[in-house]
């Protein structure tokens, strides 16, 4: 169980309000509308589905885990190298780029908040990744390993179908139902990233990576990603 102070450290972490720019990024939904893939509240349910159990997501949370206990064990070397790992790993440039301007948004947030952590960012280059400077952030607040998982799930997952909300579009209570639909497969994916060794990181995300390059192509847009 999460103590109050950490459990409002979790829900800061998580907030949609977070200035980040989350909201701005469909991570190729966009494009899957457009070519109507992706039409309907069981179809927008079903590519994050995959995502959360086969996709890219999954290596996200996984570095994330692996930088938070680089933190916890004042490794710097370790998180340099999980970042450029994480960022050779991105599928197009459009998800890199979201990754670093998130990654970049949120470190210097967490400076202006907690400015003993200067010496950490000074440790990365310019390109931190979101997933990296998320765990950061949860192992300075002390928040639990697999609630802090859950939490970038939960957060990713909100931010996707808020995206189809607008696009398909849908209305808010079916969006609320698609992430109430959720919440075991969120659960049972943090468990298992919790026990994925190095080795064992990998994903199937050839659909996110098309997706993506077809959106880059795109006339019109929404969003950025």
């Amino acid at each position: 169980m999460l103590d109050d102070s950490v459990l409002l450290s979790l829900l800061q972490l998580v907030s949609p309000a977070l200035p980040v720019g989350a909201y701005s990024y469909s991570e190729g939904l966009e494009a899957l509308v457009d070519r109507g893939v992706i039409n309907r509240k069981e179809t927008l349910e079903n590519w994050i589905r995959q995502q959360l159990q086969y996709g890219s997501i999954r290596i996200e949370a996984a570095v994330m885990l692996r930088t938070y206990q680089s933190f916890r064990g004042e490794d710097l070397e370790a998180i340099a190298k999980w970042n450029a790992w994480l960022s050779a790993a991105r599928e197009t440039a459009e998800l890199r780029q979201q990754s670093w301007q998130m990654g970049r948004s949120l470190l210097k947030l967490l400076i202006e908040l907690q400015p003993q952590l200067r010496s950490i960012a000074g440790a990365i280059d310019s390109s931190c990744n979101y997933a990296v400077a998320f765990g950061i952030a949860a192992a300075c607040w002390q928040i639990a390993p697999q609630a802090t998982i859950i939490g970038y799930l939960q957060s990713w997952a909100a931010n996707l179908i808020s995206a189809g909300v607008k696009l398909i579009p849908l209305g808010q209570t079916a969006g609320q139902q698609i992430l109430l639909n959720l919440r075991d497969l969120i659960i049972r994916a943090a468990q298992e990233i919790l026990c994925l060794k190095d080795e064992q990181l990998s994903s199937c995300s050839w659909g996110l990576a098309l997706a993506s390059m077809a959106h880059q192509t795109q006339y019109t847009r929404l969003f950025r990603s």
